[in-house]
């Protein structure tokens, strides 16, 4: 059964148009419309099995505190993913005040273990999020065993990694827990992949966030990554700490938590991105 037979199964309706839009590298993306003339956003041709699920669970994880909008889940399939189609609106002049504060409060929903319940993707790459042992309440081994070595291991894989490189982030297994230090906090709920291309404006003018990679984490983490590309303007940062402070260093940490990304960036787009990896690593050594 395609794609287009299980939707008008489960809506208990025909679809009358569809129509392409723009949108990430991984998926097709379409706005459909049914004869009575709802229309939903569509996501097919994954890159891999089950990312869709993967996808509609955070969708349904960022949907818990009530804070921040996201899309509404519809229906969720290994080879496509229905979503509540939102019409894209213009941000006016609080838009990030109201962004940051609600992203504040976001960050205020928390869960008794770091990680997340299943493995999900950070873009294309597999992100590893099913906590063992210590991993589940200590952060910097968290933080290590699931989110560096995977990638390091990945650039080894891919042929992207020195041996320089190697060996600087093995250095970081027993000093990662200094650079923490002072940051403890218990397990918050993360968007995990927050850039300026994975949030968007409705049309009442409130922030929306989309294509997520949740799993449970420091905060710090989250915002590092908006930091990456840029997209957020100071009154986002200025309404986040008014609403919830980060606890005093974090600036000296944001670099750890943008390595992450940078190795990702590093497996997805090729060396590149190996200068800025081998940079951070070595300013914290």
């Amino acid at each position: 059964m395609n794609p287009n037979s299980k939707i008008e199964a489960f809506i208990g309706e025909k679809i009358s148009s569809s129509n392409s839009v723009g949108g990430g590298c991984i998926a097709n993306s379409r706005i459909i419309k049914t004869e009575s003339g709802k229309s939903y956003f569509l996501k097919t041709l994954s890159g891999s099995p089950g990312m869709f699920l993967n996808e509609a669970n955070s969708l349904r994880e960022l949907a818990k505190p009530n804070c921040i909008a996201v899309p509404q889940v519809i229906l969720a399939d290994e080879g496509f993913l229905l979503l509540e189609h939102i019409i894209q609106g213009r941000k006016g002049g609080n838009f990030f005040s109201n962004f940051g504060k609600a992203f504040a409060q976001m960050h205020r929903y928390t869960s008794n273990y770091f990680g997340f319940f299943e493995n999900n993707y950070i873009g294309a790459t597999t992100q590893f999020n099913i906590a063992e042992g210590s991993e589940k309440d200590d952060w910097a081994e968290f933080y290590f065993q699931k989110r560096l070595v995977p990638q390091l291991k990945f650039a080894e894989q891919n042929g992207y990694a020195t041996g320089l490189l190697s060996k600087a982030i093995a250095k970081l297994e027993n000093t990662l827990a200094q650079i923490l230090s002072g940051s403890q906090e218990p397990p918050t709920l993360l968007h995990g992949d927050l850039w300026g291309g994975n949030y968007m404006c409705d049309n009442n003018e409130n922030a929306v966030l989309i294509d997520p990679a949740v799993y449970y984490g420091h905060r710090e983490a989250d915002l590092a990554m908006t930091k990456m590309f840029g997209g957020f303007t100071s009154e986002f940062y200025e309404s986040y700490q008014m609403e919830y402070a980060l606890p005093e260093g974090w600036k000296y940490r944001e670099n750890i938590y943008l390595l992450y990304h940078y190795l990702n960036h590093l497996n997805l787009f090729g060396t590149s991105y190996y200068g800025q990896c081998i940079n951070i690593v070595q300013s914290y050594l």
